[in-house]
């Protein structure tokens, strides 16, 4: 408990919620107020001011309650700030909204019973300080997917002060349903008209007194990633305060009733001048356009697929790595160097000193996802949260909808897959974009299998580097086709039917730099907080199997397997059980087993696809539990050897 939020009855403010936890004053005055209702736990409104020399007035149960300022001193209360709702329709800027309103210390929930995220934070307006609730995008309060279920859920729920309905401005007249739904809810209501730099831009011109006559409500123009407009909320809440903010005019409750009155306001409020389309116009055309937006987005995501691995490959190389084998490992060699042989000392820094060589909880614990995952989510996510601020991952969902569908996802599905170019980790937490679980598992299937992570792909282009470009593109295509394959087998496995592809495109704007450097800090908390301890308890789990010998035993179980269907050394099934652990330096430990070319195709098949890496393996069932991915990953097990054992045998025949 916060010290700061205990005080007593008599010092609440006027208007101000709070919790009973103590009552001081003896057994007697305990027993007389708990049978006016007043008991550890109630929760009470202060109706009189804290500077009031008479008695205190509270709320409770729906009934004023006169209180002596001697017997409210011994009342001792947990304030509880007021609560924001913080809702609009998808697309309307209403995140970055909230990111001016709070602070970096924000809390994401899962709504119970879903997987749908919300955020929650605390402000400070007129002096006062309000928890605000970020509201799923929703076009309904009448539900019509998981997020508009948990969004009407939100807002049903008691305890809420005041609706912060946020508006595009260059799209008056569809968001204005939303906020007549929100209006019949009997709640205060001021609606932030966000976007009103680029609507002046677009010739949108709104007159903000009419609007707010038709609407019985405080509307205000606002610019979230420059704060215009904040002044104007601060007066808007201090009247709030003071009880001068009416509720909003009842709307119609005949939905065609409320659209006729939705083509009246905006007729009357809105005027839009004639201009020549601008250069982002044209942009946006050019990428939504199949013709065009095709060969566009291969451009951009070769283009993302550079920066990704031109920023991770430089995180590690010139800053991570050092820093753990020149910083971190000698520290640990100093401290932890004089312990005797045995169980700790295996478990702490593992078999091997080096970390990536063996299952150390403080080597390879840590340089698995602070120096090989790390650098590649922060690209990821810098990548990422451009593209969504910028508009463009909408286009890219609409232009490859048609494609995904038959594998069982839609068009939002491309985003792990092209995460997964990079790195499975942050491809995997991407996921939850997707509706449903059955999107999700499938998703993640096709993220596994589909292409190898970054470092991978190097190891692949270096070892058959020396081949014909045959070699390497067989190797490419496989993985390819057994991803697109098992995913294809889980969409038919898996009851349910596609969701189809229902969002907004939003026009194309400038992102803040600011905005884009908290999603991104808030994104790497998640993945430290969520994915990090995952990845260790996993180092921990296979570092015990080790020690007990149990990893050598998987090992000589797998030989026949390896060595008779896959045609390949019995000295690779070390190289497997690697693979785990890092399959990049796994793919490099077959340079000294001189292998033929159609070997080194048949290697690099089967471990890229046979298991996913440890980071990878824990965050998926993290994510989707474990026998949801325990299906997926027999799917691809057994994929991948049936694969592989039918690229040995062609290879032979083929004398390759």
């Amino acid at each position: 408990m916060n010290p700061s939020d205990v005080t007593t009855l008599l010092s609440m403010r006027e208007d101000e919620t709070a919790q009973i936890v103590e009552i001081q004053g003896g057994q007697p005055l305990k027993t007389k107020l708990n049978a006016m209702g007043l008991y550890k736990g109630r929760n009470i409104v202060k109706r009189s001011p804290a500077d009031s020399t008479g008695p205190a007035i509270v709320e409770v149960m729906g009934t004023s309650l006169a209180l002596g300022q001697g017997m409210a001193a011994k009342i001792i209360v947990k304030t509880q700030p007021l609560k924001l709702m913080l809702a609009g329709n998808p697309n309307v800027g209403k995140s970055v909204v909230f990111a001016r309103l709070t602070g970096l210390e924000v809390i994401s929930s899962n709504y119970p019973g879903t997987t749908v995220e919300y955020t929650s934070g605390h402000t400070v307006l007129a002096g006062e300080r309000f928890t605000i609730v970020d509201v799923p995008g929703a076009y309904s309060y009448q539900a019509t997917n998981k997020a508009e279920e948990v969004a009407s859920g939100l807002l049903a729920e008691d305890g809420k002060a005041l609706i912060l309905n946020v508006v595009d401005a260059t799209n008056l007249e569809r968001n204005l349903f939303y906020t007549l739904e929100l209006a019949s809810l009997g709640v205060p209501i001021i609606i932030l008209l966000n976007k009103w730099d680029i609507a002046n831009t677009h010739g949108v011109n709104i007159d903000v007194s009419v609007l707010q006559k038709h609407l019985g409500v405080r509307v205000i123009p606002f610019v979230a990633t420059t704060g215009e407009g904040i002044a104007e909320l601060r007066t808007a809440m201090e009247d709030f305060k003071r009880g001068q903010l009416s509720l909003p005019n009842p709307p119609p409750e005949n939905v065609d009733e409320r659209w006729k009155l939705i083509g009246r306001i905006t007729t009357e409020c809105q005027k839009i001048t004639h201009r020549h389309a601008t250069f982002l116009e044209n942009i946006q055309d050019a990428t939504s356009r199949p013709a065009t937006g095709l060969p566009i987005a291969i451009l951009v995501m070769f283009t993302v697929f550079l920066v990704i691995r031109t920023i991770g490959e430089g995180l590690i190389n010139y800053l991570l790595d050092p820093l753990f084998t020149g910083v971190w490992m000698p520290f640990l060699k100093t401290v932890l160097g004089g312990l005797d042989e045995g169980l700790l000392k295996t478990m702490l820094l593992g078999a091997t000193p080096e970390p990536m060589q063996s299952f150390g909880l403080l080597t390879t614990g840590l340089y698995l996802p602070f120096v090989t995952v790390l650098p590649y989510i922060v690209s990821f996510y810098l990548v990422l949260s451009l593209l969504e601020d910028v508009g463009y991952l909408p286009r890219l969902a609409v232009l490859l909808d048609s494609y995904m569908h038959h594998i069982g996802l839609h068009g939002y599905g491309t985003i792990p897959l092209m995460l997964g170019l990079g790195c499975k980790v942050p491809a995997i937490l991407a996921t939850r974009v997707l509706e449903t679980p059955r999107e999700r598992v499938i998703a993640t299937a096709l993220t596994l299998t589909l292409a190898p992570c970054m470092p991978q792909t190097a190891m692949i282009f270096s070892l058959l580097s020396p081949y014909p470009l045959k070699y390497t593109f067989i190797v490419f295509l496989s993985i390819a086709f057994v991803g697109i394959l098992s995913s294809y087998i889980l969409s038919r496995m898996l009851k349910g039917e596609t969701p189809e592809l229902f969002i907004e495109i939003p026009p194309y704007q400038i992102p803040s730099t600011s905005i884009l450097g908290r999603k991104l800090y808030l994104r790497l908390k998640d993945f430290i907080v969520d994915a990090v301890p995952m990845i260790i308890l996993g180092v921990l789990i296979v570092g015990m199997l080790e020690t007990a010998g149990l990893l050598n035993g998987l090992a000589q179980f797998f030989k026949p397997v390896v060595t008779g269907m896959l045609g390949l050394p019995p000295e690779a099934v070390s190289v497997l059980t690697l693979g785990f652990l890092r399959k990049d330096v796994s793919i490099a430990l077959l340079v000294p087993f001189n292998l033929a070319p159609g070997a080194i195709v048949v290697a690099s098949v089967l471990l890229t696809l046979y298991m996913p890496c440890m980071a990878s393996f824990m965050v998926s069932i993290r994510e989707l539990g474990i026998k949801k991915s325990a299906l997926v990953f027999f799917i691809n097990f057994a994929a991948a050897v049936i694969f592989s054992t039918l690229l040995n045998l062609l290879f032979r025949l083929l004398d390759w």
